[in-house]
């Protein structure tokens, strides 16, 4: 399922299976959440091997951002094709967590400060649709 690739202090590189779908992203989330309540604030979720990704795929990335959120980490997705990056904006998901190009531009990225402006704001229940209408009256 879910290929730890590297853990270092409270960071940790994720890589996702081919499929993620309904059939799996329920357990591909435990996993990561097992990742996060073990110590991990930053995680950051290697895309390159998807080939399928559905709705309870992007759901289970939306539940991992919101658990990271409430306790301070982040969640940063890495190296989506551009097929999946083209629906990640098109849900506007890139304004509530952006996706990076490769896991080493993710972990090159500071930890605070992903979004500037909007994780401050993003505490409503109806995340990420409020977020992404936020970002897009934040100044900046």
């Amino acid at each position: 399922m879910l290929t730890v690739r590297m853990q270092h202090g409270d960071a940790t590189i994720a890589r996702l299976p081919e499929t993620v779908d309904y059939d799996n992203a329920y357990l591909v989330g435990a996993q990561c959440e097992d990742l996060v309540n073990s110590g991990c604030t930053t995680l950051v979720v290697d895309a390159s091997k998807v080939t399928y990704m559905d709705s309870s795929g992007i759901s289970m990335l939306v539940t991992l951002w919101r658990i990271l959120d409430q306790r301070g980490g982040v969640l940063r997705v890495a190296a989506l094709s551009a097929h999946y990056e083209q629906v990640w904006n098109l849900l506007g998901l890139e304004q509530v967590f952006p996706v990076f190009p490769t896991v080493d531009a993710a972990l090159q990225t500071p930890a605070a400060g992903d979004v500037s402006g909007i994780r401050e704001e993003c505490t409503t229940p109806d995340m990420p649709a409020a977020c992404a209408a936020r970002a897009e009256k934040t100044p900046g």
